[in-house]
């Protein structure tokens, strides 16, 4: 368990930490190996914002009709390495749910986000019950892979 309060706090440090070092750009000025990567895999993009950061570019913007939000991490030779999209509580895989409600009985699930890394999917999201307050990332089974109370 400890483990994991390690890890994820060291990705929540990561990307703080690299967050104070980005750079907005305008897109002119992103390869375009990487707009193009970036096009193919996101044609319904709106509202695209480039920022670098650490050398890898970074795309924030929304899609569909309630401007869900997005962050992409892209590599300079148009790789994919991260994305992280806003998701209602509801689109939760099942699991996910069951678990949270067994092992936070009367929290309410906010701020889901659903990531990708490497074909590699976790959840992170708040759980919150009155004062009560907890950062959780899980697998799509449901297990908690990392909390911190918040």
């Amino acid at each position: 368990m400890m483990k994991c309060k390690t890890i994820l706090s060291a990705c929540i440090l990561a990307l703080t930490t690299i967050g104070a070092f980005a750079q907005d750009i305008p897109q002119s000025q992103v390869p375009a190996v990487v707009v193009n990567s970036f096009q193919q895999k996101f044609p319904k993009a709106k509202g695209v914002d480039w920022e670098l950061k650490a050398g890898l570019y970074e795309a924030e913007f929304e899609t569909g009709l309630f401007g869900t939000d997005h962050e992409v991490w892209i590599q300079s030779n148009g790789k994919i390495v991260r994305h992280k999209e806003e998701l209602a509580k509801n689109d939760l895989p099942k699991a996910v749910i069951a678990n949270v409600k067994k092992e936070f009985p009367g929290y309410r699930i906010e701020d889901v986000k659903k990531i990708t890394e490497e074909q590699k999917v976790t959840y992170a999201f708040e759980v919150k019950n009155g004062s009560n307050e907890w950062k959780l990332v899980v697998d799509p089974k449901g297990n908690v892979l990392g909390k911190v109370r918040d």
